[in-house]
């Protein structure tokens, strides 16, 4: 059975940070879903044994043939060159004009078209061969390179987030997809519902790497057992703590107490000063052994109880608070009449919308790639302006997209908070950081060096961690980028925030969790 074995795996970033240290694994022929939080290293994994990348130390050694899922065209590519069979067909086209050789002639696969055209089909895209993939949009990019893996018959698919940037059509083509493919799969995903097809998931930490049978629900019920455990035995570790604590100060008064009543006795002069002297010197030896012996109590006490909290600390999701927007259900946060707009007045993308937000609603923008959902959030936060008609919009809002953009990637992400927050103290900034896990010097990151999924987890803390919420949030596919802890973080900080929201986002599961009140379809 095929397989890809880790032994020792080390990889380190240019500048000597630690990324990924002394892997020891192995993945079976099966459907894995390769999990961890956000720059733990899992696409430098899945790029390791695609072998676009070299360790540091140790090795991956693959049994079979690997196909790995690219997302990024090269210049004038076309989905025939995606497929490596731009000169088979070009065969096939010098047959039919009949300027082939008969020594060519035998080379023809006369069932390759046919055979394309069903990958194609199967992962839900119908295109022209010969179509440049610049021509596609993202989504489209994305199923074409997923089909020409599968084309490919590989024994291991790589992907790296292959749902990203789908819309729900193309989740459920991958989706569909990858029930019927019987090789080995690593799948690096945040997308519970494609998780929830997987045999088995993989959960990569500072620790290694641990490997939980059954699907996404499976784990996270386990996940749930071991967190319970855990807090168990921190709870057990501090009432054990405190009991050493309440004997040890039990113990040192009674030795007072013993050290006062024989201080008293030599004053009254009832003992030899010959005994006294030995008695002193018995209970100091004594009570110095005890001291010891309860100073390395305290010191195990203490350690049982970091290594608990650690342990917490890996199993715990994310939490965030959030302060209130205070929104009255009456009032209008935001109006559009009549808009038309987009990037270019001859091909609008928005074509005569009116639109009301009134209170906090919970509103989810739907439609296909390219129906003009992102283009509708610029337009809110006033970054483009409409061709025809007008947008009322009477409360701030705040945007976040995909790319985090109203962050400087050139400042850390406490001079952005900073920026953002002008009256934020360094300590209120700090402390707002760390509830998104920005804590210490990991708040002095600049922005440019994190991950996508670390970026825009560093946006949502630096515009909703303040004293004051916006009372209009826009989310551009928010979850995108961000592991399955911060995901559900946001869910539950969003669930808690009593603002007006307007999401853009392919994630069922998400919406769902923040409470959609209205969903407004845009048409292609």
């Amino acid at each position: 059975m095929p397989a890809i074995l880790l032994s020792s795996l080390s990889w380190s970033a240019p500048d000597g940070t630690a990324v990924l240290s002394g892997l020891d694994f192995g993945f079976t022929s099966e459907r894995i879903g390769l999990i961890g939080r956000n720059g733990v290293g899992k696409s430098t994994l899945l790029a390791l044994m695609a072998g676009e990348r070299q360790p540091s130390a140790g090795r991956v050694q693959i049994d079979g043939t690997v196909a790995t899922l690219r997302q990024s065209p090269l210049p004038d590519q076309t989905i025939a060159d995606l497929f490596g069979v731009a000169p088979a067909l070009a065969l096939l086209d010098q047959a039919e004009a009949g300027t082939a050789t008969m020594a060519e002639l035998e080379q023809c696969d006369w069932t390759l078209p046919a055979r394309l055209a069903d990958a194609l089909a199967e992962a839900g895209l119908t295109a022209d061969l010969m179509t440049p993939l610049t021509h596609l949009s993202g989504g489209q990019r994305t199923r074409a390179a997923l089909a020409a893996c599968v084309f490919a018959q590989p024994d291991w698919l790589l992907l790296d987030e292959p749902t990203n940037h789908l819309d729900a059509e193309g989740r459920e083509a991958v989706t569909a997809l990858l029930k019927r493919w019987r090789g080995g799969a690593i799948v690096v995903s945040h997308d519970r519902a494609l998780l929830d097809i997987m045999d088995a998931i993989a959960e990569l930490t500072s620790l290694g790497i641990a490997r939980y049978g059954g699907n996404w629900s499976a784990y996270r019920a386990r996940k749930d057992v071991e967190l319970a455990a855990a807090q168990d035995r921190l709870d057990h570790a501090e009432r054990q703590a405190s009991t050493i604590a309440r004997k040890t100060q039990i113990a040192t008064e009674r030795q007072q107490r013993r050290d006062g009543a024989g201080a008293r006795q030599a004053a009254k002069g009832g003992l030899p000063r010959i005994l006294l002297g030995k008695r002193k010197e018995q209970a100091e030896r004594s009570g110095g052994d005890a001291a010891r012996r309860n100073d390395q109590q305290r010191q195990q006490a203490q350690e049982t109880i970091a290594e608990a909290r650690g342990k917490i600390e890996i199993l715990a999701p994310l939490t965030v608070t959030l302060p209130s927007a205070n929104i009255p259900s009456s009032r209008t946060l935001l109006r559009l009449e009549g808009v038309t707009a987009g990037h270019d007045p001859a091909h609008p993308v928005l074509r005569d919308l009116s639109l009301t937000i009134t209170g906090p609603e919970r509103i989810a923008i739907t439609g296909p790639n390219g129906a003009g959902k992102s283009t509708l959030l610029h337009l809110i936060a006033g970054q483009i302006a409409p061709f025809i008609g007008q947008v009322h919009q009477p409360e701030n809002s705040a945007l976040l997209d995909q790319e985090a953009s109203l962050l400087d990637g050139e400042n850390s992400i406490a001079d952005n908070f900073a920026r953002l927050h002008p009256g934020a103290t360094r300590n209120a900034i700090h402390a707002a950081l760390a509830r998104f896990r920005f804590r210490a010097d990991l708040a002095l990151q600049r922005v440019a060096t994190l991950s996508g999924g670390q970026k825009l987890r560093a946006a949502l803390a630096c515009v909703l961690g303040g004293d004051t919420v916006p009372p209009l949030l826009l989310l551009d596919e928010p979850t995108n980028h961000l592991d399955l802890d911060s995901i559900a973080a946001i869910e539950q900080g969003l669930a808690a925030y009593d603002g007006a929201l307007i999401v853009v986002s392919h994630d069922s599961a998400f919406l769902d969790a923040i409470g959609i009140t209205r969903r407004i379809p845009l048409p292609q």
